[in-house]
């Protein structure tokens, strides 16, 4: 009796074993590939979530103020890049394909000066106040070839709630920026120290 019990309990534990490693190796390549775009079926860029726990890149900031009251992007661009990507690129020095760069937008806090800075406690300049959009880059040679590997994405340029999809912008309307003046690979990565090129 005490031999049966003991081997309907190693087979239980066999069981469970095999049940855990079952479930945890899908799990596992999930997890993987989960920081790659997301597409419709129609080809449209499906908006990431939990971006805002992504690695943050840097804010560069273009108020109306300083560009004539016409900047093109008048706030805060709060850079993010998927932890997964990150971590390849601080080791190749190359952003691998699948790299999602998402820009979300910030307004600065209402102006008290004609630069439109405003005095705090910590003293005068620019302060971060409501999200205001969210633009993306993606990196996919086969998609993107004709623009240098990278698709450019518009989410709206206004408060939240943004777009749930969002179509590849022609060349012209935003990757040519990129071809004409981006450090490397597309990137202006000398607005993003943490990448280790300044």
């Amino acid at each position: 009796m005490k031999l049966v019990s003991s081997l309907t309990l190693a087979l239980g534990l066999g069981a469970v074993i095999l049940a855990v490693d079952q479930t945890s190796t899908p799990a596992l390549a999930q997890d993987t590939s989960d920081w790659m775009p997301k597409w419709t079926d129609s080809g449209e860029l499906i908006l990431p979530e939990g971006y805002r726990e992504w690695v943050y890149l840097g804010s560069p900031l273009t108020p109306n103020a300083l560009n004539g009251g016409e900047a093109g992007f008048p706030e805060y661009h709060n850079v993010y890049v998927h932890p997964s990507a990150y971590a390849i690129y601080k080791e190749t020095k190359v952003f691998p394909e699948g790299t999602i760069l998402l820009k979300e937008l910030q307004l600065t806090q209402e102006a008290q000066e004609e630069d439109g800075s405003r005095s705090e406690v910590s003293g005068r300049g620019y302060f971060p106040g409501a999200f205001n959009g969210i633009d993306i880059s993606v990196k996919d040679s086969t998609r993107f070839s004709e623009s240098e590997n990278w698709g450019y994405f518009n989410f709206g340029h206004h408060a939240p709630p943004y777009a749930a999809t969002a179509a590849a912008a022609p060349v012209e309307a935003c990757a040519q920026c990129h071809i004409d003046s981006a450090d490397e690979d597309m990137v202006f990565t000398r607005f993003y120290t943490i990448l280790g090129s300044n």
